[in-house]
């Protein structure tokens, strides 16, 4: 499998590239997990290889339902890189994507730089600042559907993030009301204790994932804890927003227009 890897990861990369949908790897590769994130970890060298940097690292299926709706019992990590970061109140072209959809999320800040392997202080000394936000995902996959190995190989889909205002840890993070919106129109609603019961056992979550397959995590670094409703299509022209209570507001802009 090894000789695949890199021939995977170009498959994926320019199927991102081109805003072309790729054919599941999984309809003609049996991956194993952990070939699959050494084909992510070969399509994210193709983009700093580009010149991007690594900026932090996300987590999907920390939603309990749709972990069991997949069949699995942890969660899988995925790598922002520098380009995927879009600033908050930007415009960003619908054309860039595949088929891109959004969800809003809570972001951590990493407060020092972690080895994940020898790392066993308290989660709340490994972040500190926290903000709303909004991922972009884009799965590369016909018809955004994939298995599990398709998923991680693909990144976790991730394609862009928008981070709001930074502010210091509140006492707590459970149970706080999320909102998605579409030009002001309330698309999705739910709760941060979507996000593994609590957003800050996504810390440890993304810890114990990087230190598993060999991610760093540098102090400054974007961690992305997952998604507190189902995602929506991403829409142009138009205004994407989130609101967590207590965190605030973040927004931008999608256009059609190149």
């Amino acid at each position: 499998m090894t000789a695949h890897v890199g021939e995977l990861a170009t498959r994926l990369d320019d199927a991102a590239r081109d805003r072309v949908a790729e054919q599941q790897l999984s309809a003609d590769h049996d991956l194993s997990l952990a070939e699959a994130y050494a084909v992510q970890h070969a399509l994210v060298s193709r983009r700093l290889g580009r010149g991007e940097t690594r900026v932090g690292v996300k987590l999907g299926f920390t939603s309990r339902a749709k972990a069991a709706q997949m069949g699995v019992s942890e969660v899988i990590i995925g790598q922002l890189t520098s380009r995927m970061h879009v600033e908050e109140g930007a415009e960003i072209w619908l054309g860039a994507y595949v088929h891109p959809r959004v969800e809003p999320e809570i972001a951590f800040r990493l407060a020092r730089n972690i080895d994940p392997q020898l790392w066993t202080g308290n989660v709340t000394e490994a972040v500190n600042a926290v903000a709303p936000a909004v991922e972009i995902i884009d799965s590369r996959y016909r018809d955004f559907r994939f298995n599990l190995a398709d998923v991680v190989a693909d990144n976790t889909s991730a394609s862009g993030f928008v981070v709001g205002a930074w502010q210091p840890l509140p006492a707590s993070l459970d149970n706080r009301g999320m909102v998605l919106e579409l030009d002001g129109r309330l698309v999705q609603s739910g709760s941060s204790s979507a996000i593994l019961g609590d957003p800050l056992r996504a810390v440890a979550a993304a810890i114990r994932m990087a230190g598993r397959h060999d991610i760093p995590l540098r102090a400054g670094d974007v961690l992305l804890a997952g998604a507190g409703t189902p995602a929506v299509a991403l829409v142009a022209p138009g205004t994407v927003s989130a609101t967590v209570s207590g965190l605030g507001r973040v927004r931008f802009r999608v256009t059609s227009v190149r």
